[in-house]
């Protein structure tokens, strides 16, 4: 599961098997939060503290214990019978039976309780790369939102500079009426941009800090400033398709629970007619005679039930994961196409705001400057220039949270799982579908 994993999202998950393991897990957790996060930190944070998927791990230790218990033989039955006449003859029986069916069958179920086991690995990766796929796409959300509250509080800021001399300028008959209530207007909204930016700031944070599994004083996270530099280059995956059919975790596991029905098929097909036989030693004594030995079988005869409704749905529950299996594969194709059109979309955008946006902004602003201190523009036309730029970083900056967003997003689809599909903890391991 720990390999699973860690070639998908560049981090080995630990199962913390005991209490002696969840406490020296917290050093770990205190050094990762002693300095700002990284991505790559706080998916290694996440495996560390997130108990949900800690109890996920769980299951791998049920799923061993039953492939262990299907490797051996069910426990023999011990029968004691004790009778006694008016006479006072005593009549003892003894016995002891032994599932002979089981013996019989031994190796088969042996491999299907390996299937399950197999399978119950492949989810247990698939989960983990779930949290760090969500971990990762959090992370960025919430740098970005703290980032974005900068740029609003100097968009209010300016705001309120031109609002404040508007003001002056009105009481002392130099500004027209409808000019002042433009800029306040200007201000009002800045406001209310602000207090959205700010609430979605703490939103984005506290999502993060759920999946980081953090409580109490640890929620005071040390978010870097910026976001990532854009890459020099746009990744150009090879055979895409082709390693999602390979290597993704969901089509992997359709695959396997197609292959664990089959065998289950089968199984259920050996004893289709046989359900109970079990074959065991029995003696009798009397009081006054000599013992009996003798030899007893216990067989369940198909006079009402001849296994053919449990046939029936062995076969109809193989087709079912046959089918499941060609969806999940024919899902996963659209959805690496999807995510590498966003990704495309997401780079091109991020460039094209670095390095046509922002720097023709940022010379805008530099002439208006030299126009300003020419006396050719006046102070407002100076702080609208400045509201302008301010805009145009922001819009940066989404973009780029964008593009790493969809970055995750495709690298999921690839070897993972499905970008949108939901984290599901299981609670305990699903039974045998047939037996």
């Amino acid at each position: 599961m720990a390999a699973l994993t860690e070639a998908r999202t560049g981090q080995a998950p630990k199962f913390q098997r005991s209490l002696d393991d969840v406490d020296a897990a917290r050093g770990r957790i205190a050094e990762l939060l002693a300095k700002p996060l990284t991505a790559d930190s706080a998916v290694e944070l996440a495996f560390l503290n997130h108990r949900g998927l800690q109890a996920s791990f769980s299951e791998l230790g049920i799923a061993e214990a039953e492939l262990v218990r299907a490797g051996r033989l069910r426990n023999p039955t011990l029968g004691f019978g004790r009778l006694r006449d008016g006479g006072g003859v005593v009549e003892i029986e003894r016995s002891v039976l032994f599932d002979v069916l089981g013996l019989l069958t031994l190796p088969v179920a042996s491999q299907v309780e390996q299937g399950r086991f197999e399978q119950a690995v492949l989810q247990a990766a698939h989960e983990a790369v779930g949290v760090a796929s969500d971990t990762r796409k959090a992370y960025f959300a919430a740098v970005a939102a703290r980032e974005l509250v900068t740029y609003f509080r100097q968009v209010k800021e300016a705001a309120e500079a031109s609002n404040e001399l508007a003001r002056r300028m009105a009481e002392a008959g130099n500004f027209n009426k409808l000019a002042r209530m433009r800029e306040q207007a200007f201000h009002a909204d800045a406001t209310l941009q602000l207090a959205r930016a700010q609430h979605r700031a703490v939103a984005e944070r506290e999502r993060l800090t759920r999946l980081l599994g953090l409580s109490g004083e640890q929620v005071n996270l040390a978010l870097p400033d910026r976001l990532p530099e854009l890459p020099q280059a746009p990744a150009e995956p090879k055979d895409a398709e082709q390693t999602a059919m390979a290597q993704r975790l969901d089509v992997l596991m359709a695959r396997r629970a197609a292959e664990h029905t089959a065998k289950t098929l089968g199984l259920t097909q050996a004893t289709r007619f046989i359900n109970v036989l079990e074959l065991g030693y029995r003696n009798k004594t009397v009081t006054g005679e000599s013992r009996s030995d003798g030899y007893v079988i216990e067989l369940e005869l198909p006079l009402f039930d001849f296994g053919a409704t449990r046939a029936v749905r062995a076969e109809a529950v193989y087709m079912q994961a046959v089918h499941r299996t060609a969806q999940v594969a024919v899902d996963a194709r659209s959805e690496v196409r999807e995510c590498y059109s966003a990704y495309r979309t997401s780079y091109d955008l991020a460039r094209h705001y670095r390095d046509e946006v922002v720097p023709l902004r940022k010379r805008i602003s530099e002439e208006n400057l030299l126009r300003y201190n020419g006396m050719l523009i006046g102070v407002f036309d100076l702080l609208a220039d400045a509201r302008e730029q301010v805009t145009s970083v922001t819009g940066y900056v989404e973009a780029l949270r964008d593009f790493w967003v969809a970055d995750t997003d495709l690298k999921t689809a690839l070897t993972g799982r499905s970008p949108g599909a939901p984290i599901t903890m299981r609670s305990s391991v699903s039974p045998a579908p047939v037996h």
